[in-house]
């Protein structure tokens, strides 16, 4: 469970003109942006503060509305900067859908303002609205494979940077 508190979202007329360009919200009727928007709410984070931490169960999707949020793995007990979040960007996704552990941890690098999802809304919507929980997943899997190919690339270069010459089979022939 998060332990930051959340409160509702009451600011319709600033967050609803956002949420089409938002990408887990891409494809959404305005009738269901609305539904979506009913579920959502805000919390703040002050600079250095955990959104969550490598290991916690996810308790929600997380939305940049202010401020920008790092993405950090923890190596031996030292944080490396993996991805940082800016303004419309989602985090947590991943770790809602797949019912895991988070395996990264999330801190605010400036004051920070998050639109957030429980997963407790995001299963209600399952059990009210299959269309609307399919088209929410697909988003969120349209955005992981994003992410997968982009880490995929950034490890093809570093790679390519610290690769040795392997003689192909051919070349040891001769």
């Amino acid at each position: 469970m998060n332990s930051h508190p959340t409160e509702p979202l009451l600011e319709v007329e600033e967050i609803l003109p956002i949420l089409n360009t938002i990408s887990l919200f891409g494809g959404l009727t305005e009738k269901q942006l609305y539904e979506v928007f009913r579920l959502l709410e805000k919390s703040h984070f002050e600079k250095g503060d955990f959104v969550f931490e490598r290991g916690t169960p996810p308790s929600h999707i997380y939305i940049v509305w202010k401020g920008r949020v790092e993405l950090l793995l923890d190596i031996g007990g030292s944080y490396l900067a993996q991805t940082v979040f800016d303004i419309g960007q989602c985090f947590g996704e991943t770790s809602a859908i797949g019912i895991e552990p988070h395996t990264a941890s999330a801190m605010a690098v400036e004051p920070t303002d998050l639109i957030v999802l429980p997963t407790s809304a995001l299963f209600k919507i399952w059990k009210t609205d299959k269309a609307l929980f399919g088209m929410l997943v697909l988003n969120i899997a349209r955005e992981a494979c994003r992410r997968l190919s982009k880490a995929d690339e950034t490890l093809l270069h570093y790679f390519a940077q610290h690769e040795h010459h392997t003689p192909h089979p051919t070349e040891l022939q001769e």
